[in-house]
């Protein structure tokens, strides 16, 4: 057992990631022969993910506030509270918060062999994300 404490600051999204004020804490990091990595993303309105793509896929728990999510060519989805979004292996793809609220989610993704989690792509334009639905309550 390895009981890991609480001693990293909370991250500012970097620009070239994220459109916006996005803010991580770090729950899991690949390493001892683990390739999960997990992190708590904290979404202002209207903050959102660039595209990108992860190896094995990703999966992202909605635990607070209103978001939108969408893949490459389909329509833009919300998600609430409690939503669980699986992104396949290679699936490009971005999330964020909605334009008026708050959004925060657990992201969960394995390592590949070389470590990375994560591939960057292009910012999501205004006009992509002009394109999402209303979000009700």
């Amino acid at each position: 057992m390895q009981i890991t404490r609480n001693s990293a600051e909370t991250a500012a999204g970097p620009s070239e990631w994220f459109t916006g004020s996005v803010y991580i804490d770090a729950i899991a990091t690949p390493s001892n022969g683990s390739r999960i990595s997990a992190s708590s993303v904290h979404f202002t309105p209207g903050a959102r993910t660039a595209w990108h793509t992860h190896p094995y896929g990703q999966t992202i728990w909605i635990s607070e506030g209103f978001g939108l999510c969408q893949r490459r060519d389909a329509p833009i989805e919300v998600i609430r509270p409690g939503d669980r979004v699986f992104f396949e292996p290679g699936e490009d793809h971005w999330h964020g918060a909605a334009p008026t609220r708050f959004m925060i989610h657990i992201a969960m993704q394995q390592a590949d062999d070389q470590g990375s989690v994560v591939t960057w792509g292009a910012h999501v334009t205004d006009e992509e994300y002009a394109a999402a639905p209303g979000v009700e309550n």
